[in-house]
Order: C-alpha cells, then sequence, then structure tokens
C-alpha cells in the first residue's frame, strides 16, 4: 500500500513537471513572436498608424500569452522594450513600455497582472495623458498618467490598506523628459494611482510627484535600501530667469529623498549618500585632511 501511494506522489509530480514544461515552451514561443512584434513598433521609419497598428497586435499577443497558467512566474526577459517589475511582496507585477511618435511625443501601455495560478487577472492601463487637465488627479488603471516604471516599494501601516510606490521614467517631448513617483493601492476590484501621502515644502496635497528635465540631461531616481530612502536629484533651472521653464532645468549636484515614516513619504533635502567601501579608497586623499594617498603597488 505504501508503494502506491508513493507511486502515486511520483506521478503526480511527475505530471505537474510536465504540465509546467508545456507551459514555459507555450509561453517561449509567445515570447519570439512578441519580439517580431516589437523590431516593427519600434522601427523609426515606420508610420504612426503602422506603430499603432502593430503595437494593437502586441497588445494581443500578449494578453494571450498572460492567460496561461503560471505565467505570472514567466519573466519575459527577451522582451527588451518592456518593463516587468514584480512587488517585492509577489501580490502583482506591472508590464510597462512606450511607443515614440514622430512629433517626438510618447504613447504609454501596461498592464497589472495579479498572482493568479489560475490564469489572467489583469488590469489594463489605459495612458489618458493627454487628457488629464490636472497631472495630479487620483486616476484609475482606466484613465492612466502613463509611465515606464522600473521599481515597486511597498508600504504598509497598521489600521490601513498597504500602498505601493512606483518610480517610473516618463519620454515627454523633444525638449523635456519626466520622472515620476506615483502611487498605486488597490481596493476589492480596483487599482487607483494617486494618494496623498508625501510630507515636504510645497508637498501638502500632492498625489504623486512629477519631475520635469532637459532631455539631453539625465536625473537620478532610485531606491538606498541601505538608508531606507528614495533618493533623487535636485533639479534647477541653469538660469533664475528659466524658472518654469524645465526645458532649462538640470541637476545642480545636490541630492533629495524621501523616507518612509508612518507610512508617509517625508521629505529630506541635501542628503549625503554615503558610497559602499572600496579597496581603492586608500589610493585618495581627502584634501580636507591634506593626506597623501597610500600607494599600494
Amino acid at each position: 500500500m505504501k508503494n502506491i501511494k508513493f507511486l502515486l506522489i511520483i506521478l503526480g509530480f511527475l505530471a505537474t513537471k510536465l504540465h509546467a514544461q508545456q507551459n514555459a515552451t507555450k509561453l517561449d514561443v509567445f515570447q519570439d513572436s512578441l519580439k517580431n512584434i516589437t523590431l516593427r513598433v519600434y522601427n523609426e521609419q515606420q508610420s504612426d498608424a503602422i506603430k499603432f497598428a502593430e503595437n494593437g497586435r502586441f497588445v494581443k499577443t500578449l494578453v494571450e500569452a498572460l492567460k496561461e497558467p503560471n505565467s505570472f512566474n514567466y519573466g519575459f526577459d527577451s522582451l527588451k522594450t518592456v518593463s516587468v517589475v514584480n512587488s517585492p511582496d509577489q501580490v502583482f507585477r506591472i508590464l510597462s513600455w512606450y511607443v515614440q511618435l514622430e512629433n517626438g511625443t510618447y504613447r504609454y501601455y501596461g498592464a497589472i497582472q495579479m498572482n493568479s495560478k489560475s490564469g489572467l487577472k489583469l488590469f489594463p492601463l489605459i495612458d489618458q495623458t493627454e487628457n488629464l487637465t490636472d497631472a495630479n488627479a487620483i486616476t484609475t488603471n482606466q484613465k492612466w498618467f502613463g509611465a515606464r516604471y522600473y521599481e515597486i516599494i511597498p508600504v504598509t501601516t497598521s489600521g490601513r490598506l498597504p500602498y505601493y510606490v512606483l518610480l517610473g521614467w516618463k519620454g515627454n517631448t523633444t525638449e523635456t523628459t519626466k520622472k515620476i513617483i506615483e502611487i498605486l493601492s488597490f481596493d476589492k476590484e480596483n487599482a487607483t494611482f494617486g494618494m496623498p501621502v508625501f510630507d515636504g515644502k510645497d508637498l501638502k496635497g500632492k498625489n504623486r510627484v512629477i519631475f520635469e528635465y532637459q532631455k539631453q540631461n539625465a536625473m537620478m531616481m532610485k531606491t538606498d535600501k541601505k538608508a531606507g530612502l528614495i533618493v533623487f536629484d535636485h533639479l534647477t533651472p541653469f538660469d533664475a530667469e528659466m524658472v518654469g521653464k524645465f526645458q532649462f532645468y538640470g541637476s545642480d549636484g545636490n541630492t533629495d529623498a524621501f523616507k518612509i515614516v508612518g507610512g508617509r513619504l517625508r521629505l529630506q533635502e541635501n542628503v549625503v549618500l554615503k558610497n559602499e567601501a572600496s579597496p581603492s579608497d586608500a589610493l585618495y586623499a581627502d584634501p580636507s585632511k591634506n593626506v597623501k594617498p597610500i600607494r599600494k603597488f
């Protein structure tokens, strides 16, 4: 009897493994199809009409792929144009990408996939940037302030539902680029973007934080897990007369940060980031101490 039970367990394990392998193979085929479509979506020679048509095929194919059981665990690693970011608690992941148009602007696409073994459970993300008259409005997945997200930070506090901080890149125009700190929360069957959780100068009532700067420049915005901070470059105009003209904004060399305190994001200005210790540190002198470097060769 024990041998029969053991055999049934082994057979069950093998059947599960075979099913998983079959699903993985099907998803590999889907991924290859998606890669071929992106070649046409991101071909600069194509018109907007063709890009939109090909992107429509991409969306349809992606949804079919996400219908596969356990697709949540498939990384789509070969789709370099699509950002796939899992929440650290593995509750959901966000797939997001963009299409650059002939006039230099961007249209964003994406979906929130919930962790469901039974297959598809999606919140489609519909970019309504052009139709949002208030960039600070609290919106839904059907009225999304589009971005390509690259990091998710969960925030939990006692007595309230958790929310998630999303860090995103938002190509804007031929002159400026944006980065965004977005807030995502779930209420039953709804996905909501925006929440007034920011504390600090000029942040009262802010539901999301948007940075805009000159397109040719770069802006650092990431988490410093060791310090427990979301750190970002402080942006200023190149000239005092250019205040509000974001095509003239860039980093002034200073760093600001948000620290999560009591379930809120508290602004900290002019933070000093500590680099990881390196064996090569001894080769450099501290000018303030007028110490010569120690040569170790």
